[in-house]
Order: structure tokens, then sequence, then C-alpha cells
């Protein structure tokens, strides 16, 4: 796995302080806050490498360059595509379904496409706990745009997905999404710091409510509102080995 791969190779670990709570959550907690520690070797050039390919993505949306310039990108990323080619791949990330047993939070949410630190298409979000409410940032470029000069709706749904997603790991028994409702009150703009706020409202067996605000400044830009359904760790560690046979067959 590639957690086992990275752990020797500076692989970010997560020493943040996790909320009080029954240890499921605070394992499941731990590893959402894993993304913001910093990391050497392997897992630090990784981030750079997925900042980076972030640049590309940004100044690609909106270059006037001409063809030639363009024909000379294409060919150095080909080139470069092949050679990662050439080296293992990694097969399975590690979650905090295996938190109890390892104690290393590092990998799986570094790889979100919203706030892996190591995921190029994440803006990437910044979250933290601070034993209340969690709150998060984001700056979303030219990429994510949907009406002109303003976020595209669907990246907010995900965006909220995501922060209540994490909110809801605080609870003591995270689980996956069953329903997500978003309201767009005012249009979201790019190239902003924007702010997100989110907290559990309750929790009724293995439902968990939690909600969320975005804002703009001081303008509220969308309002959500999840049910999270609790998912025992064993049938998380049932997905994690399905995925891992399926990646065995495909031999990557």
């Amino acid at each position: 796995m590639a957690g086992d791969e990275d752990r020797s190779q500076g692989a970010p670990r997560g020493d943040a302080a996790a909320p009080p709570g029954p240890e499921k959550g605070r394992a499941a907690y731990a590893y959402w806050a894993a993304v913001g520690v910093e990391a050497t070797g392997i897992w630090a050039q990784r981030r750079r490498l997925a900042s980076a390919m972030r640049e590309v993505i940004e100044r690609l949306v909106t270059t006037d360059a001409p063809e030639q310039e363009l024909r000379a990108a294409a060919e150095a990323l080909e080139r470069y595509a092949a050679r990662l080619a050439g080296h293992p791949r990694r097969t399975l990330p590690a979650g905090y379904t295996e938190a109890a047993n390892s104690g290393d939070v590092s990998a799986f949410f570094d790889y979100s496409p919203l706030i892996g630190r190591s995921n190029p298409l994440a803006p990437p979000m910044h979250l933290e706990f601070d034993g209340k409410l969690v709150r998060g940032s984001a700056v979303f470029g030219s990429a994510f745009e949907g009406p002109p000069g303003h976020v595209h709706g669907g990246f907010v749904a995900a965006a909220f997905d995501e922060l209540l997603g994490f909110v809801q790991s605080t609870a003591g028994n995270p689980g996956m999404t069953g329903t997500l409702t978003i309201r767009y009150r005012k249009p979201t703009p790019l190239h902003t710091e924007l702010r997100f706020e989110g907290r559990v409202v309750r929790v009724e067996g293995r439902k968990i409510f939690a909600e969320g605000q975005l804002y703009a400044g001081k303008v509220l830009c969308a309002e959500a509102d999840g049910i999270f359904i609790s998912v025992d760790l064993e049938r998380m560690r049932a997905l994690v080995e399905e995925r891992r046979r399926e990646a065995e067959k495909r031999g990557s």
C-alpha cells in the first residue's frame, strides 16, 4: 500500500490534536487533519509536483499562446507522463480505517480532489477544527469557472460535501454522504479567498446531521445541509479490500 511505501519517505504524519470523543471519531478526524501536516522527502516532492500542475492548469485555461508554444508544452508533458508510467504505481492509499492499527494518518485525504495537496485537481481547500466549528478556506482558479468570473455550482456542491464530510468525522462514528442539499444565495467569485464554516447539528442513531455556509468576505454565497450515514469500520475495510482486488485484476 502507498502508506507502507511512503512512511519511510517523509510522508506527512498526523500529530494534529483530535477533538474529544470516541476513538473512531478521533482516528477519522486525524486523517482529515493530516493533510495540513508538512511533509519531507518523496511526499514533499509529490505535493510540489501537484502544485506545479495546478499552475499549468490555471495558465492553460487562460492562455492565448501560439500553436508552437502549446505544441512544445504538450510534447514535454507527454514525455514526462511516459516517464512516470515507467515507475511502479501505488495501489491503495492509507485510509482512516487503518488508524487503529497503524497510527499513521498519511496519504488518504492527501489525494482528495478537494483538499488533497498531492492532487493537482484540488484548489486545494484548507480545513481545520477548533473544537466547535470546522473552518475552511479556498481560492478557486479559472479551471473551476461556471458563470463568467464565478465558481461552477457543481464545484461549490463538491466543496460542501468535503466540508461536511470533515464535520461529520468529528461526531464519533463517521460515515458516508446520504443526502446533500445546497442553497445558492449569491454567485461565488473566482480568485477570491472563500471562507467555509460547518458544524454537526445532531446525531440520531446512525444519522449525522450537519450544516455549513460559504462566504466571500461578508457575503453569504451558499448554504448546505447534509445527512451522513455512519458505516462500520469493518464495512470500510471490506471496500478497501474490494478495491485492492479490482486493482490487481487491472494489473495496477
